[in-house]
């Protein structure tokens, strides 16, 4: 069952960011931060999961889902967590616990390292300090070269099951649920994506040139509990680096997702069982 949440604003760094509020009031904060693409409803299905031990929200990062477009030099990482620490700041939150997938991995875990005192627990969906380049390249091309329009809801379909391997063989219904979010429809007919084309503008600029970041000073300094989840056939996540995110902080812990890439919905049995456990829940 899906979560109804209400849709609320912030207004971060001169930008008007929407966050949606799963409830939950009087709980610990919690706190979802989707990947790049995607938007804050990708956690509507994870959130009834947690509302009975926390207050549950997840956000449009700039340029995605409703919240207002940024400048298009301003699609970085440090904006991004500029965004997070104005966000919980004007919501007067102390402390909270991260959820991020992916990029929102990224931005949770940078943060996390940045201030370590702010972060309860950290789950970080799919993602580490160093991206494995084949990854990196699948997803810099499917993103850089997506089409800029599509004629129906069937060619959005398409294009989802092509480039996102989670919603490959996900039921028609429940995709387009998953997709309908991310997308609008144009002047003439016809629909596009609803995340600033710049975001993909500048992907196509970088090309090949595009650099992964290196996280591992930042993650070193994280001091919340750790919960990994690793989709056991992750092109972005290696083994390698998840083995090692075990070794670098101490009690860290991993939840492999047999049969899943990049990245978990987080409502396969093995991450709910493993996120229930983590957090208490």
């Amino acid at each position: 069952m899906d979560a109804r949440p209400a849709g609320k604003f912030v207004s971060a760094n001169g930008l008007k960011l929407r966050y949606l509020d799963y409830g939950g009031e009087g709980n610990p904060p919690l706190l979802c931060i989707h990947g790049l693409t995607g938007c804050a409803h990708n956690f509507d299905a994870l959130a009834p999961h947690l509302i009975s031990g926390y207050h549950v929200m997840s956000l449009d990062v700039r340029g995605r889902g409703e919240s207002q477009w940024g400048p298009p030099m301003d699609y970085t990482v440090p904006s991004y967590i500029g965004d997070l620490a104005a966000m919980l700041d004007q919501l007067g939150i102390e402390k909270v616990t991260l959820i991020g997938t992916s990029m929102g991995g990224i931005i949770s875990l940078a943060y996390a390292g940045g201030f370590p005192d702010r972060v309860a627990k950290l789950v970080l969906n799919d993602i580490g300090p160093e991206i494995d380049p084949a990854g990196a390249k699948r997803i810099g091309s499917y993103v850089g070269e997506a089409p800029s329009e599509f004629a129906n809801m069937s060619e959005v379909v398409a294009y989802y099951r092509q480039h996102y391997p989670p919603l490959a063989a996900a039921p028609e219904p429940a995709l387009i649920r998953w997709v309908e979010p991310l997308i609008k429809p144009i002047s003439g007919g016809g629909l596009t994506f609803r995340m600033d084309p710049a975001v993909r503008r500048a992907m196509r600029a970088a090309g090949a040139a595009a650099r992964t970041p290196d996280l591992w000073m930042q993650y070193a300094r994280i001091t919340a509990p750790i919960l990994i989840v690793r989709g056991a056939d992750s092109d972005v996540l290696s083994a390698a680096t998840a083995r090692r995110m075990c070794q670098v902080l101490k009690g860290v812990r991993l939840a492999e997702i047999p049969g899943v890439g990049h990245a978990p919905s987080l409502t396969e049995p093995e991450s709910l069982a493993a996120i229930r456990e983590f957090l208490g829940t």
